[in-house]
């Protein structure tokens, strides 16, 4: 009986991780027979699981939408994690679940324990969100993203940025950089890598035909997106050699104003870019560490200027204005 439970988990986890499983996978995967998998399948459907089954050589098992689920076990430290979400979301950049989020917490609130209700009690009390003015995006637009990148489906969607205003892309993955969303996928159109803001893909995208992933040309996604961005086509790119070391200038830069690479142990290399020379300027003092410049030669240049007009005006400190 234990060992059919078990099962029964295991089963129930990978039908959650991919959208369509046949049956001899899934019974590869738990080391058991075809017919004990469709034995497992009913089990799991009078426990309130809604498992599909499309017969067939080419059918196979889909776990469905469903209201009538099995409440989720979670233990002491999980079920503070959820509710602490669950407060986060309805402060945060994701729009459409605000009110969602607020019901389903008062929900998990009222069969917490008393010890587990009082914590995520003190938390509400004594912490004030700070409301970001900057992009949200759609909580739905956000799901078929992320379900099109698991099953490996194209996307249409109109884009506000750039120069093509329609896209069909291979999705993926997503990334969160705490104020925006991006969306890392090949492009048909152009047959390459791009990065989408989500923010800016209009309305919620198309599912269109499947296709067969990509090896993309990096290890870690997040990485990648801080390149990207802190790489976009800005009319000035700076390069500078930053006199500390990587870890104390990554705790004052953010991954996707800057991209950074270690030289030695007390020197990095720091690339950004800006619309304007004061920008990148007012951002490399904001640092207040010693840096040198390699380039654009304009910067430097720029920042001669705005330290003899600083140099002037502290000259003219603490004078008396004639009469």
């Amino acid at each position: 009986m234990l060992e059919t439970s078990a099962r029964l988990l295991k089963l129930l986890s990978l039908l959650q991780v991919r959208r369509d499983w046949t049956g001899p996978e899934l019974a590869g995967r738990l080391g058991v027979d075809v017919r004990t998998i469709r034995r497992d399948v009913d089990k799991l459907r009078s426990l309130g699981y809604p498992v599909n089954s499309v017969p067939g050589v080419a059918g196979g098992y889909q776990l469905g939408a469903g209201a009538e689920l099995p409440p989720l076990l979670l233990d002491d430290d999980e079920a503070v994690a959820v509710a602490v979400g669950l407060r986060t979301a309805a402060n945060g950049t994701i729009t459409g679940i605000e009110e969602t989020s607020v019901r389903a917490l008062a929900k998990l609130e009222q069969v917490l324990p008393s010890r587990l209700r009082r914590r995520v009690q003190a938390l509400q009390v004594h912490t004030t969100p700070l409301t970001s003015a900057g992009p949200t995006v759609d909580a739905e637009a956000l799901t078929v993203i992320a379900g099109a990148c698991r099953d490996h489906q194209q996307l249409r969607f109109g884009y506000t940025g750039g120069t093509e205003p329609r896209r069909l892309v291979e999705p993926h993955g997503l990334v969160h950089t705490g104020r925006r969303w991006y969306l890392v996928a090949w492009d048909v159109i152009r047959k390459d890598w791009r990065t989408f803001r989500v923010d800016r893909i209009e309305g919620v995208p198309t599912l269109a035909g499947r296709f067969t992933p990509r090896t993309p040309p990096f290890d870690d996604l997040a990485s990648y997106v801080s390149r990207q961005v802190a790489s976009s086509p800005y009319t000035y790119q700076a390069v500078l050699v930053v006199h500390a070391p990587l870890a104390v200038v990554a705790q004052r830069t953010t991954p996707t104003s800057v991209q950074l690479e270690e030289i030695d142990a007390d020197t990095c290399l720091l690339r950004s870019g800006a619309e304007s020379l004061t920008t990148i300027a007012f951002h490399l003092m904001h640092l207040d560490l010693e840096f040198d410049v390699l380039e654009p030669p304009e910067l430097i240049d720029h920042m001669r200027e705005l330290s003899q007009r600083l140099a002037r005006s502290v000259s003219r400190s603490g004078r008396t204005p004639a009469p």
